[in-house]
């Protein structure tokens, strides 16, 4: 028979997020017991915090970067440009950085997803074909990306996100709760698109859309 190993692992982010990312390790081992959760790492929240249930804070930042064991980090940071920087941060090669997908996302065909590695995907959402992901990309519940669709790194999709096909995306990108992108349009870096906003066209420069269809509103 063989063996299953069991890797620690850390959740960098102690807020509802980081609930969040613990609910999916559950369902994870559910179906394969490959996770033990250690606890998290917050730099905002003293050691020893419980996280309901879950566990506590283990420290910030400084603990990781000296860590002397190997140990797994999944980062639960809803703001981009924070969590680039907190990446920049963590250079010990002691830790690693999984993708980790709920069971419940849909996958239209897995040979054509390229992914690299951080990613957070959360309950029911999903992908279509020859959609191209990057590093550390977080994707909250029942967002979409539709087909030819290429992400780089450092995005996050709150809720709802719909992303239509053949869709370019750069990094340190924001997308509101049920905010849409329409087909073929081109997102370099550092726009922050607002909840139920409608992107028709590409943007011209960094900051903030809104609406019905999306205008620039502040840096």
């Amino acid at each position: 028979m063989k063996l299953i190993r069991v890797k620690d692992i850390a959740i960098y982010g102690a807020g509802g997020f980081g609930k969040e990312v613990a609910t999916i390790l559950e369902k994870i081992n559910e179906i394969r017991h490959t996770w033990n959760l250690v606890g998290f790492y917050d730099d905002g929240l003293p050691k020893g915090t419980a996280i309901s249930i879950y566990g506590e804070v283990l420290g910030g930042a400084e603990h990781l970067i000296e860590r002397k064991e190997p140990l797994s980090i999944v980062f639960a940071i809803g703001s981009p440009r924070i969590l680039e920087f907190l990446v920049g941060k963590l250079t010990n090669p002691m830790l690693d950085f999984p993708n980790i997908i709920h069971p419940e996302v849909y996958f239209a065909d897995k040979r054509t997803l390229q992914i690299g590695l951080g990613n957070v995907v959360v309950r029911a959402c999903s992908f279509s074909c020859d959609v191209s992901l990057g590093d550390f990309n977080q994707f909250n519940s029942i967002s979409a990306l539709a087909h030819d669709v290429k992400v780089g790194s450092f995005n996050v999709f709150m809720p709802l996100s719909r992303i239509s096909g053949e869709v370019e995306i750069g990094d340190q990108n924001f997308f509101g709760i049920n905010s849409i992108v329409l087909q073929r349009i081109r997102i370099k870096s550092n726009i922050r698109l607002a909840a139920n906003s409608v992107l028709m066209t590409k943007p011209r420069k960094e900051g903030l859309y809104m609406g019905n269809p999306a205008k620039f509103t502040v840096l």
